[in-house]
């Protein structure tokens, strides 16, 4: 499980470090995809082999299920860890992203998020403000 949030610089080539206690959980070698809301979700392996084979059992026919199979895996990348925790993201996905110098990384349940600080602050104020009417219409 992944929680917290976590900001950091973006270095010239690059590059951000990921908090230890994400790696640890990631082990070796994640997976970098465009996310649904503007960030770029990070994938341990077992997640995205959880997620693969969800997808891979919707009916191929429906339009919805071809178009988020192109979203998640046509945007992926391999990453894996540098001697200082870091890993290089790719320009596609920091565009994509809007990522520029700095960087937020939260842990959100069995993935982790990194978003434009600036996004990230705007994403937690919507969040904030539809809380409660959000955990009313769980059927919890």
């Amino acid at each position: 499980m992944f929680f917290g949030e976590y900001t950091y610089k973006v270095d010239e080539k690059g590059r951000v470090p990921i908090p230890s206690k994400f790696r640890r959980e990631m082990r070796e070698k994640i997976i970098l995809s465009r996310g649904p809301d503007k960030c770029i979700t990070v994938y341990p392996i077992s997640e995205l082999n959880k997620l693969s084979e969800t997808l891979a059992s919707r009916a191929i026919g429906k339009t919805a299920s071809r178009t988020l199979n192109r979203a998640i895996f046509g945007s992926a990348f391999d990453a894996s860890f540098d001697k200082q925790g870091r890993v290089v993201l790719p320009t596609v996905l920091r565009e994509f992203a809007d990522i520029k110098d700095e960087i937020t990384i939260v842990g959100v349940n069995n993935t982790v998020e990194m978003w434009n600080t600036a996004l990230w602050k705007e994403e937690q104020q919507k969040a904030n403000e539809q809380y409660s009417q959000i955990i009313e219409s769980l059927e919890v």
